[in-house]
């Protein structure tokens, strides 16, 4: 079989068979990637995993709504975006929340020193993203994105994860991608794929908007494919599904399940959805948050804002009422250090 030299050890040259060498040097890789687990890269900087606290998966700051080939940061003024935002941060810190995830992706608004600023300010956490956001019937799609392969798309998002967003050195938490309803288009397809593959390359987690039960399933399917764990894929909106029994499926086969929609008007559905995988045994799979925020660029300082405390308010009590045992550990503590910790 033959030997390899290796250093180390109190002789200094040790020889090894090429079966130990290669050994040896998965089970550094395994180190590596297992110490990168515990560190979780914000806004400001990266932290230890555990530092995440109470966390809120999914809300927004800003969005843009205007169009992938229209969207500029000239747009708006990020000292107004700052005097509109920075009291409901605040008031979410004073609430208890430690970290907030925001997913508003490139080409919708995503600027990380916005999002900086405001993390400063507000003494928190705050997550943000790779990616491409597919739903929406693709109007956020970025024209190079139709043309360029999916390992192109890769290079593009593992650059940022790897150097940093834009040249600010600030690197995404995630990515977020999004899909439409129904079997996926070759476009979604494609920003799947290119996920998988970003995945492979840097450890990151994939957040994906989607429209329904049937995408989440396919994109499951396509991940596999390419050797990609389920614990990696976080369904995004899954509350959009119906069917109670499709989230069951897509958690057994150990993909995060979000119920992330939680406000006033489906307030009963989310606890009962939320209950129902407690009674199935899947609570551990399962993340909740809010959607809030939204500082609507284009309409006058911002137009309506959504707080972001009503899931402490209302859903926490809620859960407790309905018989969910440390709910509040459970879905905002350990589950999200849980999910962002897949490599």
């Amino acid at each position: 079989m033959g030997t390899v030299p290796f250093f180390g050890g109190d002789d200094g040259l040790l020889m090894l068979t090429r079966r130990e060498f290669m050994a040896a040097g998965i089970a550094a890789a395994a180190a590596v990637r297992a110490k990168a687990a515990d560190v979780i890269h914000t806004v400001r900087g990266p932290i230890a995993r555990a530092s995440l606290g109470t966390t809120l998966v999914h809300e927004h700051v800003l969005v843009d709504f205007i169009g992938a080939e229209r969207v500029s940061r000239d747009r708006y003024d990020r000292d107004e975006v700052v005097v509109r935002v920075l009291p409901y941060l605040r008031q979410l810190r004073e609430a208890g929340c430690r970290t907030l995830v925001e997913c508003t992706p490139a080409f919708i608004g995503r600027d990380p020193l916005l999002l900086r600023r405001l993390a400063e300010a507000a003494d928190l956490n705050i997550l943000t993203n790779t990616g491409y956001y597919g739903a929406a019937a693709d109007k956020f799609v970025p024209r190079h994105a139709w043309t360029e392969s999916p390992r192109q798309l890769a290079d593009r998002w593992t650059r940022e994860a790897r150097d940093g967003i834009e040249g600010t050195g600030i690197r995404p938490a995630f990515m977020k991608i999004g899909v439409d309803a129904g079997p996926l288009s070759p476009i979604d397809a494609k920003l799947v794929t290119a996920a998988a593959l970003t995945h492979r390359e840097t450890g990151l987690i994939i957040g994906s908007h989607t429209g329904d039960g049937e995408a989440a399933l396919a994109q499951l399917d396509l991940l596999d494919r390419h050797g990609v764990s389920p614990s990696t894929f976080i369904w995004i909106h899954a509350q959009n599904e119906q069917d109670p029994s499709v989230h069951a499926k897509a958690a057994h086969r150990g993909a995060w399940v979000s119920f992330d929609g939680v406000g006033e008007s489906p307030l009963e559905r989310h606890v009962d959805l939320v209950r129902r995988m407690h009674e199935r045994g899947l609570l551990d799979r399962v993340l909740v948050s809010q959607d809030a925020g939204w500082y609507h660029v284009g309409e006058a300082n911002g137009g309506e804002f959504r707080p972001y405390t009503f899931l402490f308010e209302r859903f926490l009590p809620a859960m407790a009422e309905a018989g969910i045992p440390n709910a509040a550990q459970t879905l905002l503590v350990d589950n999200p250090q849980r999910a962002f910790a897949t490599r």
